[in-house]
């Protein structure tokens, strides 16, 4: 299966749950009033796209019935399709150049997180880059025990210390390997933290100025990782996240198996977080690099059989 289809395929809950009900429910009028605008927006609510984002898509869907004098109802989805597309562009690439680029992971646990990590470091394996993991999460002797596996899988090194030892020091000793190795990227895994927890927040925050000041001029991103199948409570933890440390980007999972799509959306115009990768499936290769253009093309075009 094809990168497109593995996205269209993963987008198919989302697709009937949402743009199907946009389908009839255009269908359903022969005029473009404001019944049917609240009926959309009632929809795109529906769709986890989160109620300030669906009354700003209504906003605009209203103003472009306007200006282009717009009076059949069904060319409401092509506009709709075009502001979509507009809301989730930008942003999205990873900037990851120097040598080595640091990628920081943070997200409770249960979303997915070491998971995301091992696909992460497979991807850029098989981009060329040598990967580096370091198992920061030193709470849970279960996660270093994961992050092993992980590793092992994607055939990259990882530096690990035993369970309860300092995180800030895993990571200190995965930026001096990463230094004597010649590695291209080091990707640290980090506890499940809880956006309430302070002593996490702290610990995350040495972690930050470690990597600061041992590579003081490296690209470096932090994500959080989301569970997309839990809809708004995400866009609720990724507001918490963002108060409290810096995010660049989101890694959204669990996408193939939710009607929850529209969470993407809430997220980028709720929050101005892009979302930078996206997970389709089970297998290794089935985290990939979030693209506006398929990602539209796949909700609003792809078929159901």
């Amino acid at each position: 299966m094809g990168l497109f289809s593995k996205i269209k395929e993963s987008l198919k809950k989302t697709r009937k749950g949402v743009v199907d009900q946009i389908d009839a429910l255009l269908k359903s009028f022969t005029k473009i009033d404001e019944e049917l605008f609240e009926e959309l927006e009632e929809i795109l609510v529906m769709g986890d796209v989160g109620v300030a984002t669906a009354e700003k898509i209504c906003d605009e869907l209203r103003d472009r019935v306007k200006q282009k004098g717009i009076t059949d109802p069904f060319q409401i989805k092509v506009e709709l399709q075009t502001v979509t597309w507009e809301m989730l562009t930008g942003g999205n690439e990873m900037h990851i150049d120097t040598k080595p680029s640091v990628i920081l992971v943070i997200g409770v646990n249960g979303v997915g997180k070491t998971t995301s990590i091992g696909k992460l470091a497979s991807f850029y394996q098989k981009q060329g880059k040598k990967v580096l993991l370091a198992a920061a999460d030193t709470f849970r002797a279960a996660a270093i025990d994961q992050l092993k596996i992980w590793a092992e899988r994607a055939d990259v090194d990882i530096i690990c210390q035993g369970e309860g030892s300092d995180p800030a020091a895993v990571v200190y000793d995965a930026i001096s390997a990463a230094k004597a190795r010649g590695a291209d990227l080091v990707i640290v895994d980090t506890a499940g933290r809880l956006h309430n927890k302070k002593n996490l927040m702290d610990e995350l925050a040495k972690i930050r100025r470690i990597i600061d000041r041992e590579l003081p001029d490296a690209d470096k991103e932090s994500l959080l990782v989301l569970d997309a199948t839990t809809g708004q409570n995400a866009v609720n933890q990724a507001s918490e996240f963002a108060k409290a440390t810096g995010i660049t980007g989101i890694i959204l999972t669990k996408l193939d198996g939710t009607a929850k799509g529209g969470v993407v959306m809430a997220i980028k115009d709720g929050l101005g977080i892009p979302v930078k990768f996206i997970g389709v499936g089970e297998k290794i290769d089935d985290l990939q690099p979030f693209d506006a253009d398929d990602f539209t093309l796949a909700l609003f075009e792809g078929e159901d059989n």
